[in-house]
């Protein structure tokens, strides 16, 4: 039986709370700020009481109808791309990653280890080192300014497709064979045997990778010259102006916080199925 210390819960929890304060009260800020006037933010020290311009300020960011000397485009339509950018960049990379490690697995074809290993080595050469002739390929493909151009230069994953392919190995060779006796091909089998084994971290890398999607600047700084291709988390930078402009923080407070949701949301929504594909053995 395990001994129970109440002396030690009590410990344990005001460390956990602590670390929960630590983790919420800029997030808090964040939120406060974004209620108040620009004014009002600036005075030492800043009311943390929320204001009354929450309506006013969310429904100013997300239509653009108030900009400083920053960037004024709505921040609607930057959600919008951040949305679209995100759920390709991790629906595509799953599907490939899935379709290259079922054929690395379960085809025989040659040099079938050499070209694993040829997608294995990409990892050494992320999007930062390859970023010069990827630009210069996507500019004379007409892809600036494009979903395309978002997303397709970073669709693939060599992670992704180590870590199915190192699930596919361990299904039973007896699962592929029941399916060939019973007439099924190998897309049958990929898509009624495979496909729900892989349910689990499916979802874990779909978390992982919508949150890497959401979060791109880089790249969209590079390849989007347009305001209404602009992502949300390069529209906060344009909206902090530089020099001596003074900068509408209650605006860019609110467009920090509606950046968060997504992400955050994704997170909450299936933290059972990420935590289930991270830490089980047997899917």
């Amino acid at each position: 039986m395990v001994e129970r210390r109440p002396a030690l819960a009590v410990i344990t929890h005001l460390v956990l709370l602590l670390g929960v304060a630590l983790v919420a009260f800029p997030v808090y800020v964040t939120f406060v700020a974004s209620t108040q006037t620009a004014e009002q933010i600036v005075q030492a020290p800043m009311s943390l009481v929320p204001g009354d311009r929450l309506l006013h300020n969310y429904a100013a960011v997300l239509t653009g109808s108030e900009g400083g000397t920053g960037s004024a485009a709505p921040v609607g339509r930057m959600m919008w791309v951040s949305l679209v950018t995100a759920l390709t960049i991790a629906l595509g990379k799953i599907i490939i990653s899935l379709l290259s490690a079922f054929a690395i697995v379960y085809f025989r074809f040659p040099f079938r280890y050499f070209f694993f290993w040829a997608i294995f080595v990409t990892l050494m050469l992320p999007v930062e080192v390859r970023i010069a002739p990827t630009y210069q390929v996507v500019s004379d493909l007409g892809m600036l300014n494009t979903y395309a151009g978002l997303t397709v230069p970073l669709i693939a994953s060599a992670t992704a497709t180590f870590l199915f392919r190192q699930f596919f190995l361990t299904v039973p060779d007896e699962l592929a064979e029941a399916a060939r006796m019973d007439g099924a091909g190998p897309m049958r089998f990929f898509w009624d045997v495979l496909l729900p084994l892989s349910r689990t971290s499916i979802a874990a890398l779909f978390v992982i990778q919508f949150i890497y999607g959401w979060n791109q600047y880089l790249w969209p700084l590079l390849v989007t010259t347009e305001e209404n291709m602009y992502p949300v988390v390069m529209g906060i930078k344009r909206m902090i102006a530089g020099g001596d402009a003074v900068n509408e923080w209650n605006l860019i407070m609110a467009t920090a916080l509606l950046a968060m949701l997504p992400p955050a949301l994704v997170v909450l929504l299936m933290q059972k199925w990420f935590v289930k594909g991270l830490v089980e053995t047997e899917k």
